[in-house]
């Protein structure tokens, strides 16, 4: 148990360590304020627990088999992620006018934060398909298969909410510095041309 513990942690950090969309949006949201970061974080791990207790019970089995049923959550995740982009690269243009005009905007409240991340999570057929085939793979032999993929879910996505929570940290550490106007407009810049591309890359994919 413990070796095999030790191996889902292990694929855990190295999944969370991969660079993909929902890292982009913590950082995007982090450098509003350390509040926004983790509720963002908050809400892409529900978005995880979700796609696994679905994996749990089969259902994304059923996406998997449906070409017709990926690729319409293909085109919703491609329009989530250009719409993403689209409103960062605008933020991005309203922060340069608040050189001139002295204005930073008002905080997205936590609402908004914590749905940005779960809508991006949920909008993502990759994540669905990717827990159908991650999770099987450390369920103890013998174990009750429904309740051991629930318990798998929900500690991946603490274990992630205290990774990428390191990440909130770090941004608000280096808030003095990546807050600067033009250091936050370009940041503001890349990440919303990386959410644009992986968007369209989403929705031109076979």
């Amino acid at each position: 148990m413990l070796s095999t513990l030790l191996a889902f942690l292990g694929a855990c950090t190295l999944i969370a360590a991969s660079p993909g969309p929902s890292t982009v949006l913590i950082i995007k949201q982090s450098l509003r304020s350390r509040r926004s970061g983790f509720l963002t974080v908050l809400g892409n791990e529900t978005g995880v627990f979700v796609w696994g207790a679905v994996a749990a019970l089969g259902l994304t089995a059923l996406l998997a088999a449906s070409e017709v049923a990926y690729d319409v959550m293909r085109i919703v995740g491609a329009v989530v992620l250009v719409g993403f982009g689209v409103q960062t690269l605008w933020q991005a243009r309203r922060t340069k006018g608040a050189v001139d005009g002295g204005w930073e905007g008002p905080e997205k409240s936590g609402w908004a934060s914590y749905r940005g991340g779960l809508l991006l999570n949920l909008a993502n057929p990759k994540a669905a398909v990717f827990a159908m085939s991650f999770l099987p793979q450390f369920v103890p032999e013998g174990a009750p298969h429904l309740p051991a993929m629930l318990g798998l879910a929900a500690l991946w996505a603490v274990y992630e909410v205290g990774y990428y929570s390191v990440y909130v940290w770090f941004v608000g550490r280096m808030k003095a510095v990546l807050s600067r106007t033009g250091v936050r407009r370009r940041l503001e810049q890349v990440s919303g041309g990386v959410l644009l591309l992986l968007g369209a890359r989403l929705a031109l994919e076979s």
